[in-house]
């Protein structure tokens, strides 16, 4: 046999297929969201994944305010940043969080699922998070998906 009959195929930019998903986080917990979320963003659920790729979808959820955490995450939970300044180290609990930016609770738990690397900053532009019913996204035509938790 002269020539190989088999040959791995990896995914590049131009034959991937990208497809808009809308994800309903309503009474949905936040870690298992997350988790299946950034695997769609991923692309891992494709069989033409390729790990140094950006060969996944693109993720609208909605209803990111309706979002739970189980057991007493919501105020024993701390988020902590840092200003960049002496002393700047500042905590904050999901539910301030919640009162405030009810989409950034989903968008942190997402962005810590994917990688850190060029590549993951790339994959998190994939992700839009609303929190009401509605998203301005109706012109991409985007599938309804729902998880089985």
């Amino acid at each position: 046999m002269d020539t190989l009959s088999y040959k791995t195929i990896s995914a590049n930019k131009s034959t991937t297929v990208k497809e808009w998903v809308v994800v309903d986080a309503e009474d949905a917990v936040l870690g298992r969201l997350a988790s299946n979320v950034a695997r769609i963003i991923r692309g891992k659920h494709k069989t033409s994944y390729t790990p140094h790729v950006d060969c996944g979808d693109n993720v609208i959820i909605i209803n990111a305010d309706k979002v739970r955490l189980t057991g007493k995450k919501l105020t024993d939970k701390v988020y902590v940043r840092h200003t960049g300044h002496p002393g700047g180290q500042r905590f904050q609990t999901p539910k301030e969080a919640f009162e405030k930016y009810p989409e950034r609770v989903l968008e942190r738990a997402v962005r810590g699922m994917l990688p850190k690397s060029r590549l993951g900053r790339r994959l998190f532009t994939n992700l839009f998070v609303y929190a009401g019913n509605e998203h301005p996204h109706a012109a991409q035509q985007p599938k309804e998906l729902k998880f089985n938790y």
